[in-house]
């Protein structure tokens, strides 16, 4: 569900102050409950942040508001409902037709079209695609190879038998100890929407999920064959066909989420890889709600127990990586100071050799 703010003056009605003919007085038309055109219905009604008026007051000037969740509603035979999910485009909120819920068979019967620039996306191989170049037949957008190599077959095929166990080279504990990690940081936001953002085959998103420590889960990545082998983990287990689990394709530039809309934000080996991390960081601190947190783990440019001058390391791998076009590694410190110009606050890391995993909040 969607929560929304709207005027409090919509619901008032007016009238002249007996005593004064050139101000105003305001009177709340009760009950607040209303249909809106859309045929959305209002679920809940509560007012923030301020209290209520009383019955009449003298206009000086204020807008109080009046927030609420909007629901399912019936247009007919056919089922509206609004989703946590935005249009990659212009961020507007997407009516989604078909049956409610949060889980995988729910969200393949259903269709979704932006209210806004009206643009359709549908589900394919039980995930949703929601990229801005969803539905081409012949727009092609070429990527770098650090994230092209991911939309493999084989990549994604063996990510989770022998690719992913090699990481403990470096210094990565292992899922099961990152996972508990993870859980540790995500604590404060218990019960909220999480999404694990580059989900790969979907090795943690199926943990969170399994954990019913959220309201939901959205297994999100850029890779179409990540995604279907992450279907292929979970089509025959009952337990994840039926949880609050979706997949979804999209870009980590331009997550299909409203603005602070998101409690938790997962990011497992990923940042190395995007294309662009200030830009992908960014839309994370966009989509996060104030007091949201923002969990990642990558390979570190400099190992701490380097020998080398982290100086001379680092300008090496500058200098390697824009001629071989090889994965964005970054320091402890940049991704620190990448999370401080994004607006995020209270960062905290864990490092162990090139592994690195990381906490920065919404304030």
């Amino acid at each position: 569900m969607a929560s929304s703010t709207v005027p409090f003056l919509r619901f008032i009605g007016f009238r002249k102050c007996p005593s004064n003919p050139n101000k105003l007085l305001i009177r709340p038309r009760l009950p607040l409950r209303f249909c809106r055109a859309s045929a959305v219905a209002v679920e809940s009604v509560r007012r923030s942040p301020s209290p209520p008026p009383p019955p009449h007051r003298c206009l000086g000037f204020r807008a109080d508001c009046v927030s609420f969740k909007v629901s399912e509603a019936r247009r007919g035979s056919e089922s509206i409902v609004v989703d946590p999910f935005a249009c990659p485009i212009c961020y507007e909120p997407l009516i989604r037709k078909g049956p409610s819920g949060l889980n995988l068979p729910a969200i393949y019967r259903s269709g979704f079209k932006c209210r806004k620039c009206e643009k359709a996306y549908s589900s394919k191989d039980m995930y949703l695609d929601l990229t801005v170049t969803s539905g081409t037949t012949e727009y092609n957008e070429p990527k770098p190879a650090r994230t092209e190599i991911f939309r493999s077959p084989f990549v994604s095929f063996v990510y989770e038998r022998g690719w992913r166990q090699n990481f403990n080279r470096s210094g990565f504990p292992g899922p099961d100890q990152e996972f508990e990690m993870a859980q540790n940081y995500f604590k404060p936001v218990a019960g909220g929407l999480l999404v694990d953002v580059s989900c790969g085959s979907g090795l943690f998103s199926r943990k969170f999920a399994q954990s019913a420590a959220y309201s939901g889960v959205v297994a999100l990545d850029f890779s179409e064959n990540m995604l279907r082998q992450c279907y292929e983990f979970i089509k025959n287990d009952d337990t994840f066909l039926n949880a609050n689990l979706a997949l979804v394709r999209a870009d980590v530039s331009r997550l299909p989420f409203q603005s602070g809309s998101v409690d938790a934000v997962h990011a497992g080996a990923a940042l190395h890889c995007w294309p662009s991390p200030s830009n992908a960081v960014a839309e994370i601190s966009r989509i996060l709600r104030s007091g949201g947190i923002f969990v990642g783990t990558t390979f570190l440019a400099i190992p701490s127990d380097s020998p080398i001058p982290p100086e001379l390391v680092k300008s090496f791998i500058q200098i390697v990586g824009q001629v071989a076009g090889t994965y964005n590694n970054l320091t402890e410190k940049e991704i620190e100071d990448l999370c401080r110009l994004c607006g995020l606050v209270n960062f905290t890391s864990k490092v162990q050799r090139s592994f690195i995993m990381f906490c920065a909040q919404k304030p």
